[in-house]
């Protein structure tokens, strides 16, 4: 990749945006080891938070609010999260990832306080404004797998962001066997029912704040900043540190526009995102056309499971091949699954094997934009602007994401989940084209 400090030439195309520091330097692989363990580990119980909440919230809302609120209170938790992505990442952008990260946390804590005073009181405004606040669970976790890259060596970067994708894993298997016992433990404090997982998920997320609080130190963004102004030529304006705290949504619009390779990782993550949910998020009701009130909740939870593996399971291998390969093959790869996950579900009828076949690919194929998308985008921006593009990525990707959960709805009982798998399949062909596009040569993601 060349020596620090050293010019790129001009008219070679490059694979990836080099305005991030290459850091090979002996003095900082220490940090990024020590920084990947203590994410990986907050991201496990981070992800408990998040997933013990999402396990009952529909539950809890439907209780307090009746069923036709059910889904709005879940809405309000991912549309909480992509919000609270710019003020968390315009923090990053000011201070560093650690005091980004704790405030998100803190927040999501807050949020799950509120949902509890929500559930003994009956108050359904406070209920939607504590799930609105519990996404900054969300958010955090969604942070942390950039936080991996910051120091990452370029051969590296996406399996170290993939690693800390695969650690969600860990949290969404092992947390809704928590559900349970965090509703009888709490029940006995009085606690009304289905209160105390959300409770539980507030510990989670304030003991995650407190680990990072104390032992995210050095600050990774802070150290790539000193090390690109360290390695810039005498003179260079690359990545200022000056500029980053005056870097807002508005700044990261304008960077990711001047740059085809941060336009496609933007787009890649946005649009793999609203192809799973639209698809997943009507699975359960098409299994429910076809079992039983007794079997439909076991058959549910089999083909979620086979998705939610597709999506992190195989995580780390898709960052393997996205190092290996390059970033655009891999979301390319990721699209084409997307594409025959839409078929395979779409055309599968009634038979549940098939449709368990459908969303694992549709998992896969999540992964592959996911992965690829966030590591090309981290990379096609200086450090200086890089959390607000990220929180910019984040933001866009919740809102297409709550949008597809909202609109699928209505075409699944307009026109039926063929013709939703259909549509689905059609806004991911021009991630296509985005991605086959040439870049040319000197375009601004690539560095003079």
């Amino acid at each position: 990749m060349g020596t620090l400090g050293t010019p790129y030439r001009r008219g070679v195309r490059m694979a990836t945006d080099l305005t991030a520091p290459a850091p090979v330097r002996p003095d900082v692989a220490p940090i990024q080891r020590r920084t990947l363990r203590l994410l990986f580990a907050t991201q496990i119980i981070g992800g408990v938070g998040v997933t013990i909440g999402i396990a009952v919230g529909a539950l809890l809302a439907a209780r307090i609010a009746g069923t036709a609120a059910a889904g709005l209170a879940q809405s309000c938790g991912v549309v909480g999260g992509a919000l609270l992505a710019v003020p968390v990442t315009r923090i990053m952008t000011g201070h560093g990832r650690r005091p980004g990260l704790v405030v998100a946390y803190l927040v999501g804590a807050a949020g799950g306080v509120l949902v509890v005073l929500a559930a003994a009181t009956g108050w359904v405004p406070l209920l939607f404004l504590g799930m609105l606040l519990f996404g900054g669970g969300s958010a955090a976790n969604l942070q942390a797998r950039y936080t991996a890259v910051d120091l990452a060596e370029p051969a590296r970067r996406g399996r170290q962001l993939s690693l800390i994708v695969w650690a969600t894993t860990i949290g969404a298997v092992a947390a809704p066997n928590f559900a349970a016992l965090a509703d009888h433990t709490t029940g006995g404090w009085g606690l009304p029912p289905l209160a105390g997982p959300f409770a539980f998920s507030a510990a989670a997320f304030v003991l995650a704040a407190g680990v990072l609080l104390v032992l995210l130190r050095p600050d990774p963004l802070l150290t790539a900043r000193r090390l690109a102004a360290a390695d810039a030529p005498a003179g260079s304006v690359a990545a200022p540190a000056a500029t980053a705290r005056g870097a807002g949504m508005r700044a990261a619009w304008s960077a990711v526009r001047g740059r085809p390779a941060a336009r496609l990782g933007i787009a890649a993550v946005a649009v793999g995102h609203l192809v799973m949910v639209a698809v997943m998020s009507m699975t359960p009701v098409r299994l429910g056309e076809s079992h039983s009130d007794a079997d439909v909740l076991r058959v549910v939870g089999i083909v979620l499971s086979l998705h939610i593996a597709g999506m992190y399971a195989l995580a780390p291998l898709v960052g393997w091949l996205t190092d290996r390969l390059g970033r655009r093959p891999v979301i390319l790869g990721g699209v084409g699954l997307l594409l025959a996950a839409c078929a395979v579900a779409g055309t599968a009828g009634h038979h549940t094997p098939r449709l368990s076949v459908g969303l694992l690919l549709l998992g896969l194929g999540w992964s592959g934009t996911m992965v690829a998308g966030s590591t090309l985008l981290s990379e096609s921006v200086p450090t200086g602007i890089r959390p607000s593009v990220q929180g910019l990525s984040d933001l866009t990707m919740g809102l297409a994401g709550a949008g597809a959960a909202a609109l699928s709805g209505f075409v699944m009982r307009m026109a039926g989940y063929p013709v939703l798998a259909l549509l689905a399949a059609v806004a991911a062909v021009p991630l296509v084209a985005l991605a086959l596009r040439p870049v040319p040569t000197g375009a601004p993601d690539e560095e003079g």
